[in-house]
């Protein structure tokens, strides 16, 4: 299959801009806005911006795992772009170490390290597993000349964390432990890491998983022998059957967003993919652009709004500047007004590095 497709996506930058946006504001102004009509439809739609307690799947445990997956959709479009105009690959292997060493510092700074010091560290965070993902998805796609080798490498993860999570016994509980404080996840944090982490050990490895998914979505979409609606079609019916399978077999192999389960990977990857499919559609095939860049400011310095929510104190400017509503206004509604500057603020900022051409990539 020829891949010297390069133009870059609208699709990917507009759909992790969603992703992002979603994250630092809009969930904010769903659940205030739920709190202040009490509409019965938009109550049960605000409990879909709350991760699910265990076992299960709401719309917001999908936040982290498709900003992966877009991860991996840009790796054909990084690596084999710059290994077919010639760039050795021991170039290319220290970019990546360095982008993952960067991830991980960031994942620090993110997990309060400046601020609490250096004792009782974290050293696990979502930046971190966002590097780990990306590094080793990155090297099999370098090192591996043929799609069906990196399919193998999938199914090969996707296969030992099934193994470790059905057969494997942890000690004093046995093998198929899925409780919240009996599991493989969490043996193997304890024993590595000294205690449980949502983005642990085990998660990191299936993380790898998922990022491998955009990466083969990725080289379809560079794909320059197949016709455009061709490649959105096999997007959508390669995500249908992950969704299917994945619900087929979550009876005996729950989906469980902290523990990373190969159901939960096949869930979430089948909805990125077929996100991925209808964005791709519209926006790179039909040319309807001009709605996406509310969301590209956001997608393309992605990490930058992601560390700068963390940082910046949007909640504390926007009542500065809308403080007044609260008194104006009911409570409820003052928390609405407050809600939308918190993402007024935020896309200001990023509109602003978007037309100054200020992107922190990594």
């Amino acid at each position: 299959m020829n891949t010297r497709g390069n133009q870059r996506l609208l699709s990917m930058d507009t759909l992790r801009g969603m992703d992002m946006a979603i994250l630092v504001g809009i969930g904010g102004i769903v659940e205030t806005l739920s709190e202040a009509l009490n509409w019965p439809l938009l109550i049960e739609l605000e409990k879909q911006f709350h991760h699910v307690s265990w076992e299960g799947f709401r719309f917001y445990d999908l936040i982290f795992p498709l900003f992966m997956f877009l991860s991996g959709v840009a790796i054909p479009y990084a690596i084999h772009s710059k290994v077919e105009k010639g760039v050795v690959k021991t170039a290319l292997l220290k970019k990546i170490f360095t982008r993952l060493i960067i991830l991980i510092v960031l994942g620090l700074i993110y997990n309060r390290t400046l601020k609490n010091g250096f004792n009782d560290v974290r050293y696990a965070s979502v930046l971190a597993q966002i590097g780990v993902g990306y590094f080793f998805a990155a090297l099999i796609f370098l090192y591996t000349k043929q799609v069906k080798k990196t399919i193998y490498w999938l199914l090969g993860i996707m296969v030992g964390v099934t193994v470790l999570h059905l057969f494997v016994p942890v000690p004093e509980f046995g093998a198929g432990a899925f409780e919240k404080k009996a599991n493989i996840n969490r043996w193997l944090d304890t024993l590595i890491l000294g205690g449980s982490d949502p983005e642990g050990i085990l998660c990191m490895v299936s993380a790898i998983a998922i990022t491998l998914m955009g990466g083969l979505s990725g080289y379809l979409l560079r794909s320059v022998d197949l016709p455009q609606q061709k490649k959105s079609v096999y997007l959508l019916l390669a995500g249908s059957i992950l969704i299917l399978t994945s619900l087929a077999v979550s009876p005996f192999y729950p989906i469980i967003k902290k523990l990373w389960t190969v159901t939960f990977i096949m869930l979430t990857g089948g909805i990125s993919t077929i996100l991925l499919s209808a964005f791709y559609f519209l926006i790179d095939v039909k040319g309807y652009q001009k709605w996406t860049l509310f969301f590209r400011v956001f997608g393309m310095n992605s990490i930058t709004i992601y560390m700068g929510n963390k940082i910046l104190n949007f909640k504390h400017s926007s009542n500065f500047f809308l403080g007044w509503t609260n008194t104006h206004f009911t409570e409820e509604w003052g928390a609405v007004c407050n809600a939308i500057g918190v993402l007024a603020l935020q896309w200001a900022l990023m509109y602003f590095l978007y037309k100054k051409k200020i992107f922190l990539r990594v």
